[in-house]
């Protein structure tokens, strides 16, 4: 299978990361991190809406691949393990070398399993 890779470049860096070990971005004010299977986090200098654009824009089909839940993240819906609205408990994971526990709102939750369901990730 073709790699696609994202490339960011800042003034300072530049990030170059294969898409399928993307686990989830996450919002930090004008910041948004990028967390990937390997456990490393780094950070890139747009907001989460620029990075959902930046996504759509570079991925074209691919970007189905990833999902916005709420306002702090946006996850790879490959890593999606279990969905829990009630306790507000997203779990991220490959079964082999990570796992992530995010904590998301009830309403964002079910619209993620209501997503999911239907469309039968």
């Amino acid at each position: 299978m073709e790699q696609q890779r994202l490339i960011f470049n800042s003034r300072d860096e530049m990030l170059r990361i294969d898409v399928s070990h993307i686990v989830y971005f996450e919002a930090d004010g004008n910041y948004t991190y990028i967390v990937n299977s390997n456990k490393l986090k780094s950070a890139v200098c747009m907001n989460l809406g620029q990075m959902e654009e930046v996504l759509a824009q570079r991925l074209k089909e691919k970007k189905s691949l990833f999902a916005r839940i709420g306002k702090k993240y946006i996850v790879n819906l490959d890593f999606v393990y279990k969905i829990n609205p009630m306790k507000k408990q997203l779990v991220l994971t490959d079964f082999c070398n990570f796992s992530y526990q995010l904590d998301i709102s009830k309403d964002a939750l079910k619209n993620l399993k209501d997503m999911m369901v239907q469309i039968k990730i």
